[in-house]
């Protein structure tokens, strides 16, 4: 095997894959890149047994087609602190590999491809397609919420489904909760639901070079699909069940107050800076035309701040961990956020974005 390739490109090829590729495995051939040089381009593979990656380099100058398994992060490493614009790749008779850059090479020791994992091809079949920019977005409004360890294995992924004509996001770690939605063409108003873990999620918005451009995602039996115009990525769904998610969600309520977004966080910020571990909470005290902040922690002091804002229903109180609203905030679509709730026991409802609910679960403190 032997090709010629724009560096940067190859580079960038080889971060993306090593974002799949463990650095290590009890699988050792898992912590390997298989390079595959054929007469329509280069094209990288990689994986963890979870999620797959192709990814296809097209400028690519190819004397001698043929497939080789090399170590992933050794060969990025090296092609990134490389200062020539192209690279060579040459396989020797030894079947180690040379990798030339100017004056500057390196060898490397190469597995048998045979030993490495086969990975699927995109199935068009059942397929359909959103814009680029659309599904990062939803990810980005979603996965933050998803579990990062502990409680059920289900709710360390987000559960994605098509319904009504639309693609939902659901994710939760028990104390919040986010759901997206955006319109799309599927071929079947709905499918089961599915859940795909947050690190295929993550790789599915890596690959997407455009967010002008249409992507498409298959759902299968045991693993979600994505095609882009230069890679295609698959990750294995978590088989489990995820929690009644609408039953959580408050579908009517007795207050609310709608305020800008940017001085709502900005306030939450502000409070929270007196507030420690052992009090991690901000208390929210609303009442006609205002709200008002508070946070207090025995070690520190307290603070307070207020703010303007529409409210509807009776002078309250409900008080959050500041983190997971701040998170939430960050996402906002829209000028305006709206917070809806009944009681100070009961879930906060943040409304962020026209298709976009944030639910936080309630902290109690004294007042």
């Amino acid at each position: 095997m032997k090709f010629l390739c724009n560096r940067e490109k190859l580079r960038e090829g080889l971060a993306v894959a090593n974002g799949v590729i463990p650095a290590k495995s009890t699988k050792p051939v898992l912590e390997n890149v298989c390079l595959v040089a054929t007469d329509s381009g280069l094209e990288l593979l990689g994986t963890d047994l979870e999620v797959s990656l192709r990814y296809m380099i097209d400028d690519v100058e190819v004397t001698e087609p043929g497939t080789v398994v090399i170590p992933a992060r050794v060969a990025l490493d090296f092609i990134r602190d490389l200062s020539s614009e192209t690279v060579t790749l040459e396989l020797g008779e030894d079947d180690n590999i040379t990798i030339q850059g100017g004056e500057d090479s390196c060898e490397l020791v190469t597995i048998d491809p045979d030993e490495y994992p086969v990975i699927s091809r995109f199935d068009e079949e059942g397929a359909f397609s959103v814009q680029g920019g659309n599904l990062t977005r939803l990810i980005g409004q979603t996965a933050f919420a998803a579990a990062r360890e502990g409680g059920r294995y289900a709710m360390h992924g987000i559960l994605t489904e098509v319904k009504d004509s639309a693609l939902c996001m659901v994710a939760t770690d028990g104390r919040r909760l986010a759901l997206a939605s955006t319109p799309v063409e599927a071929k079947k108003d709905s499918n089961d639901p599915a859940i795909v873990p947050t690190k295929g999620m993550q790789l599915f918005c890596r690959v997407i070079a455009d967010p002008l451009d249409q992507v498409s995602l298959q759902f299968g039996t045991n693993q979600v699909g994505m095609k882009t115009r230069n890679a295609e990525v698959f990750a294995r769904l978590i088989d489990g069940e995820y929690p009644k998610y609408s039953a959580v969600i408050p579908a009517e309520t007795k207050n609310s107050i709608e305020v800008n977004a940017e001085m709502f966080s900005r306030k939450i910020r502000l409070v929270s800076n007196v507030t420690g571990d052992d009090a991690r909470a901000v208390r929210l005290d609303i009442k006609k035309g205002e709200i008002e902040f508070f946070g207090r922690s025995a070690g520190r002091g307290e603070a307070h701040a207020q703010m303007e804002g529409t409210f509807k229903g009776a002078k309250t109180e409900i008080a959050f961990n500041p983190d997971y609203v701040l998170e939430g905030l960050k996402n906002c679509e829209s000028e305006l956020v709206t917070l809806e709730f009944n009681k100070r026991t009961e879930p906060g409802k943040f409304r962020l974005g026209e298709n976009y609910i944030y639910v936080v679960m309630p902290i109690t403190v004294e007042a």
